[in-house]
């Protein structure tokens, strides 16, 4: 398989087994009109190209990639949120609040997350319309 280059893109890392990062993952793409984010599974071989290993065997967290920076737990997900622009940007607004005590509330939901969601036994297979989305 040809090795991706996404040094210029922006690539969601998110648990490829989890409901809820699929989920998040589906909603992301319904609203990514310009096409701005590319997904790669944890535990697919484009996580393995970029990523450490800690980084990859640690589940709870989506990593998010822009610009050759890794973001992580709720810096992330505001990152990808209001990178969907339009009313999203109000997501910035929560960057007031400390790192520390934003990522109270995501650890917590992360910890859960199976018994609360589900969980898959695969990663997820693109639909046609997401092949162009999601990275191995």
């Amino acid at each position: 398989m040809e090795k991706v280059d996404i040094s210029m893109r922006n690539v969601v890392f998110f648990d490829g087994v989890c409901h809820l990062c699929n989920g998040f993952v589906d909603a992301v793409i319904s609203k990514d009109k310009n096409h701005t984010f590319l997904f790669a599974p944890l535990q697919g071989t484009t996580a393995e190209e970029v990523l450490s290993a800690q980084d990859r065997t640690n589940l709870d967290t989506v990593i998010y990639f822009e610009s050759g920076k890794l973001y992580y737990r709720s810096a992330a997900i505001l990152k990808i949120l209001t990178g969907l622009g339009g009313a999203y940007k109000l997501f910035g607004l929560a960057w007031i609040i400390p790192g520390p005590l934003r990522d109270v509330l995501y650890k917590l939901i992360a910890k859960n997350r199976y018994s609360w969601f589900g969980e898959r036994e695969f990663c997820r297979l693109p639909t046609p319309a997401e092949r162009s989305y999601l990275l191995p």
